[in-house]
């Protein structure tokens, strides 16, 4: 087998090695199975272009093509021409399926179902993964960087599943990058010949790797120990940097540090409420007289931008033992302590504790942190509640309407940063939340009417059927179509008390659950909720409910007065008879980091016929992520074209060149004509003189060619009209080079004068090393713009405009000389007879 062959096979072999970490994260496998053979399709049709030989990019166009046939082949056969060729329904469907993977994954938990959606996006995913390796690893024969598209894909599994193996695959993916680097070495060493070893110690043993495998094989395997041990060891751990931090938590370390960054916890909410199977998710023991305003609050949104509620990024400490006061609750507030138990279900996996608002004390076990300004508690490097059973007391704030009512404004620090709202907000909403409050004396006042507003005389529809969308007009168009769920509800609310001057933020959690027989209270996925949270100075935040059926109305929110507009919303979140399944099923939570990292939920309710507020479409995305990549490639096209034309000069005269110093032939270190010739340590097959002499004046005048482009580089244009002697002498002269460069530059000039003018031209073993010499002495002495002019925009580059033109010109002659020959033949075609005649008198 070839070096080649094998590199190939490796790369393929190293990508599905990576792709092992995507096999905990759904319920089948046999997905990898198609992958494999569509991999190894792929890979096969980049060894028969390479073999043509094909130009290294037309190798992975046709390599995109055959891969995207192929997709279009397992996916979207029935909408593409002939069963084979994509047309717009095929990309249609590819992108219906893309969008349908995306809102799986946000819905199922790990093992998820393998859907169509999910499982084009996990071939896909490795097909181009394998395309990038390929291309890296065998197409331009540079291994290292291919480990990145190999780290990329490990990246997204690790940071998907529950970390319970990831060191497996890990080791897995290792070794496949290990076997590529060691394939790229031996098919590198190979080119060179047969390298001598050494014979084997034993005379009856058969010689086994050679050193330098050997010496590959002890480093990566030492390598590779360090990095799964070294995690291992009680190290100190060093916060911030590029690599420091959160893990799949947040936070670091077990101090005090640390921060808390954007999460996305409604990314399955609307999911929740209308899943098929109701399932219980946590069961509830308190000591509380009132289930009522039992709310279990995960994390308070405040960050908003005009089409999402965020959470703002906040420091995170240890969990004190005492859970501070509350902000801005006062002493003459009537309050009670209670003490809720919690247990989570087992499939539950979620970052954020579930708690009473606002909490007291909290005792629960393993890696958590708590954030103060909200008064969270947050699972710190993939800690979650799955199967948690933790303890909280918490204070249940029981104001009156006329404290809420009497309320100072709140102090300015506070106030700026919660009543705070974008420019682009539209105006009408605004606008609309004055006319609901027209006539108000207070706050308070002001926030009552928007909940009832909302909740009753608004003309409001609850559906848990209108989507979540993003725009800055989500607001105004929710509150002109009156159709949405608890998200919209809440984040319209905590959007028009801002514009009324009252601090505001959304709470997301859980509604409170059922009563159960036992005296125990159940809630489910149905009682997912977000509720606003508004600030009154002396009472703290305060929740409001506007969502018409759901959860509560405040007590504080009611007139004392009988007949008030505002009903007794009921209790339970769903209906009586709805009792929740304890039977496990895939879990709607966010545990995974992509959803993590997410970072919001948009406040638009967004119908299918409204697709301008969902949000930039992921070919749009696609488009100028692949316009962004070849804006950086084409700045990037001189540096690369230098680089590769100066690895091809040097490389290329250094082996070919040494070839060439002595053909095979009498002489110390070669046999007679026809035998190979032995050559630093490599066996060299025997080429005839003829072809020597040309290589030596080919590869001589590159080394030269080489010399010139260097010193153009950093500031010295070549002068062609000049002999190399003194070419050299002018380079020497403008560089101002010391003796010993001097002497390097003359003895390639000189080389290059032997080849073109000796009767016996021959090539001189070393000149690259000579040209390596130069560069860096003309570096040492350029300037730091010269410097980087030279490596970013060097000004030899130019030569392969020129070459272009000169390519240009030459197919243009070419085709105009067959053009001429057609023509021609044409002609005696449609005149045969003159041509006879012709014949006949020159006969």
């Amino acid at each position: 087998m070839s070096g080649r062959a094998r590199l190939t096979l490796c790369s393929v072999a190293a990508t599905l090695m990576a792709a092992c970490a995507l096999l905990p994260l759904v319920q089948q496998t046999s997905w990898i199975l198609v992958a494999a053979f569509l991999l190894a399709v792929q890979s096969t049709v980049g060894a028969v272009t390479r073999r043509v030989p094909l130009a290294r990019p037309l190798t992975v166009l046709a390599q995109v093509l055959v891969t995207l046939v192929l997709l279009t082949l397992v996916f979207a056969r029935q909408q593409s021409l002939a069963g084979l060729i994509p047309g717009p329904q095929a990309f249609q469907h590819f992108a219906d399926l893309l969008q349908s993977g995306t809102d799986d994954v946000g819905r199922y938990a790990i093992p998820a179902p393998l859907s169509d959606g999910i499982r084009l996006m996990m071939i896909g995913g490795v097909l181009v993964i394998g395309l990038a390796v390929d291309t890296l690893a065998v197409t331009y024969r540079n291994a290292a960087p291919a480990g990145l598209p190999l780290l990329a894909l490990y990246s997204v599994a690790a940071g998907l599943s529950d970390g319970g193996a990831d060191w497996l695959w890990f080791l897995v993916a290792g070794c496949g990058y290990l076997m590529l680097l060691l394939a790229e070495s031996r098919e590198r060493l190979s080119q060179w010949g047969r390298v001598f070893g050494g014979g084997p110690r034993d005379p009856g043993r058969q010689p086994g790797p050679v050193a330098p495998v050997r010496t590959g094989r002890r480093i990566g395997a030492a390598a590779l120990g360090v990095a799964l041990a070294v995690p291992l060891l009680p190290l100190p751990a060093i916060d911030g940097g590029l690599l420091g931090g959160t893990g799949s938590g947040v936070g670091s370390g077990t101090g005090g540090g640390g921060t808390i960054s954007a999460v996305n916890p409604l990314v399955s909410l609307r999911d929740s409420l209308n899943v098929d199977e109701d399932r219980t998710v946590l069961t509830l023991r308190t000591n509380s007289g009132d289930l009522s305003d039992l709310y279990l609050r995960i994390v308070s949104l405040d960050d908003f931008d005009g089409t999402t509620w965020k959470p703002s990024q906040r420091d995170v400490v240890a969990v004190p033992d005492d859970l501070p006061t509350p902000p801005g609750l006062g002493a003459d507030v009537r309050r009670a302590e209670i003490t809720t138990r919690v247990a989570a279900a087992d499939w539950y996996a979620q970052d954020w504790l579930p708690m009473p608002y606002p909490p007291s004390d909290v005792r629960v076990s393993g890696r958590w942190r708590y954030e103060p300004v909200g008064m969270t508690v947050v699972g710190d490097h993939r800690q979650t509640t799955r199967g948690k059973t933790y303890e909280v007391k918490s204070l249940q704030v029981q104001p009156t309407a006329d404290q809420l009512a009497s309320a100072p404004a709140a102090r300015g620090s506070l106030r700026g940063e919660y009543t705070e709202v974008p420019d682009t907000l539209p105006a009408v909403v605004s606008q609309r939340a004055r006319e609901i409050t027209e006539g108000s004396s207070n706050d308070y006042e002001r926030a009552v009417k928007l909940q009832e507003w909302f909740a009753v005389t608004g003309g409001f529809e609850y559906d848990t059927e209108v989507k979540v969308g993003t725009g800055r007009d989500a607001i105004a168009r929710f509150l002109r179509d009156k159709q949405g769920f608890c998200v919209h509800f809440s984040f319209a609310m905590a959007a028009m008390a801002r514009t009324l001057g009252i601090p505001a933020r959304v709470a997301v959690g859980f509604a409170p659950g059922s009563t159960q027989s036992d005296g125990s209270v159940a809630v489910s996925l149905k009682d997912a909720h977000a509720w606003p949270e508004l600030y009154f100075e002396g009472v703290g935040w305060t929740r409001f409910e506007p969502t018409p059926t759901r959860g509560s109305t405040p007590p504080y929110t009611l007139p004392d007065t009988p007949g008030n507009a505002v009903p007794d919303l009921p209790q339970a979140s769903r209906p009586a008879d709805a009792a929740p399944s304890a039977e496990p099923s895939a879990s709607t939570s966010c545990t995974s980091e992509e959803k993590r990292i997410q970072g919001c939920v948009s406040a638009l309710p967004l119908g299918e016929a409204e697709q301008g507020g969902g949000g930039p479409p992921w070919y749009k995305i696609a488009g100028w992520t692949v316009l962004g990549l070849a804006s950086l490639v084409v700045f990037l096209l001189p540096m690369l074209w230098r680089l590769r034309r100066r690895s091809v000069r040097l490389a290329s005269a250094q082996h070919t060149g040494s070839a060439a110093v002595r053909p095979a032939g009498p002489g110390p270190r070669g046999g007679e004509v026809g035998q190979p010739a032995v050559i630093g340590g490599s066996v060299l097959l025997d080429v005839p003189s003829e072809e020597a002499t040309e290589a030596a004046v080919a590869h001589v005048l590159a080394v030269w060619r080489e010399l010139t482009d260097t010193a153009w580089d950093y500031g010295i244009p070549p002068d062609e009209a000049l002999t190399p002697r003194r070419a050299a002498a002018r380079i020497v002269r403008l560089g101002e080079l010391d003796e010993t460069v001097a002497a390097s530059v003359h003895r390639v000039a000189g080389a290059v004068e032997q080849v073109l003018f000796a009767p016996q031209p021959r090539a001189e073993a070393g000149l690259p090393e000579e040209v390596r010499r130069v560069r860096v002495a003309l570096r040492a002495r350029a300037g730091r713009r010269t410097r980087l002019r030279a490596v970013v925009a060097p000004r030899s580059a130019i030569r392969a405009v020129w070459d272009l033109s000169d390519r240009w010109t030459t197919v243009k002659t070419t085709w105009s000389a067959r053009s001429a020959r057609l023509a021609t033949l044409a002609q005696r075609v449609r005149h045969p007879r003159g041509r006879a005649a012709d014949a006949g008198a020159g006969s």
